[in-house]
């Protein structure tokens, strides 16, 4: 691939179609998959590929206006530029914050959580104290150490590892459909509206993942075009991938499904194809876990080297390396913070603050799509004219409120929270601006 010429932001336009759409997969299928599926029978039974269908509805609406508005806006920080680009920079930060910190550092350290809870599995040593912190910091700092030293060597990690785990997920969806019971896939009922609203509330954590891939908009060739073509691709390719898995998780264990909750996958391959089949399940959940992480060190950093490029977080976060023309400094901070949750938190309380934080940006960028499309902001080329326009993100828009509605109330504390010290520290920020710009200039200053 030949690189595009630099951004005005000093980084490399080197991501393509490709792997701009194996980065959105690599986020999206993370360690849920290997584990939703008995959740979800839990809920709906045989029906369960019901709640599939309409998260994936509600996904490909998103997607579009992700979409319409990754082809209008080509700045890094992907969400967050798209939002602050439409409504200004409040309503951005407060974006950007749902993006790092909620979307991206706490479900980063929930994920690595569950990726030394597996290893655990095998050594049980590693699960507390000591070990388990020398783990979670060799996968921080190995990991963060790969994405500093370029953009290239990062996605290509992203497509190795993609393959890595997508391997024995299509291993077990292809033969496990040899011994599918079609009994065991008819439905005995149809589940009412609140049931379907439950499971696809639990179900949209697994689809989640796209806005993170988005954050290295500063490096995507053609943003108008690549963005709208890998966000489909991978849509419609996860979308099928989840779908055939549940079906056939359902269809070799039937009823006894929902009773293997700690690991469906790799207990319905043990059953269909045998025992090396359900060692290669775990693995491949312990990859695809390491890959969300490496994946997520790849594109969140980005978002903290926007809003130190725009003045609001400090300014050294949009150091770019002088030999690697990566955000280091972003890239560093972003890991530490990562790695400090890891070791000081539990995956249920950080995945309860990151799925509340990710539902909000979504509808933000629904209503940016909205915004931008009636202000004419275009990009390097002819922007994405989304079917439906307005319409679509207004009904994408009510899906995640509708997906919202089913929070409990600790979710929904956990959001104000974050929206109050989001505000404070951008309140800071503008008051440490003001008082700089009030400041004498130095005497020998141009």
């Amino acid at each position: 691939m030949t690189p595009s010429p630099a951004s005005d932001e000093g980084l490399v336009r080197v991501i393509g179609v490709r792997a701009l759409a194996l980065a959105c997969i690599n986020m999206i299928v993370g360690a849920s998959i290997f584990v939703l599926p008995a959740s979800i029978a839990g809920q709906l039974g045989a029906a369960a590929i019901i709640s599939y269908g309409v998260c994936a509805v509600i996904l490909l609406l998103v997607g579009l206006c992700f979409a319409e508005a990754g082809s209008r806006v080509s700045a890094s920080g992907g969400t967050y530029a798209y939002i602050e680009r439409a409504f200004g920079p409040f309503v951005g930060f407060l974006a950007s914050t749902f993006l790092w910190f909620a979307s991206g550092v706490l479900a980063s350290a929930s994920v690595s959580n569950a990726f030394v809870g597996t290893l655990a599995a095998a050594v049980p040593a590693l699960g507390q104290g000591v070990p388990r912190a020398l783990v979670l910091a060799l996968l921080y700092g190995g990991l963060a150490a790969l994405q500093v030293r370029g953009v290239r060597g990062g996605m290509r990690f992203v497509e190795g590892v993609t393959a890595a785990k997508l391997v024995p997920l299509l291993l077990f969806l292809f033969i496990g459909a040899l011994h599918l019971q079609p009994a065991n896939v008819v439905w005995t009922g149809t589940p009412s509206l609140d049931e379907i609203g439950r499971s696809v509330l639990l179900l949209f954590f697994a689809f989640q993942g796209i806005e993170n891939a988005l954050t290295s908009s500063g490096e995507i060739v053609q943003p108008s075009r690549t963005v709208p073509r890998a966000i489909l691709l991978a849509i419609l390719g996860t979308t099928i991938l989840y779908g055939g898995i549940q079906l056939v998780t359902q269809g070799i264990l039937g009823p006894e499904l929902p009773a293997h909750d700690k690991a469906p996958l790799a207990d319905a391959a043990g059953i269909a194809i045998g025992g090396w089949a359900r060692a290669l399940l775990l693995a491949g959940a312990a990859v695809s876990m390491f890959g969300w992480v490496g994946g997520d060190l790849l594109a969140q950093p980005r978002a903290l080297f926007a809003l130190g490029r725009d003045g609001l977080l400090p300014a050294p976060l949009a150091r770019v390396h002088p030999r690697y023309r990566t955000p280091h400094v972003a890239i560093l901070v972003y890991a530490t913070l990562g790695f400090g949750f890891a070791v000081t938190g539990s995956f249920r309380t950080l995945a309860l603050i990151a799925s509340g934080g990710a539902l909000m940006l979504y509808l933000l960028a629904c209503l940016a799509a909205i915004r931008l499309r009636r202000l004419g902001v275009r990009a390097d080329g002819a922007p994405l004219d989304m079917p439906g326009g307005t319409a679509v993100a207004l009904l994408a828009s009510v899906a995640i409120i509708w997906v919202l509605s089913s929070l409990s109330r600790a979710e929904f504390a956990a959001l104000a929270v974050t929206v109050v010290v989001a505000s404070a520290i951008y309140a800071w920020a503008r008051w440490r601006a003001a008082v700089r710009r009030r400041l004498p200039t130095p005497i020998g200053e141009v």
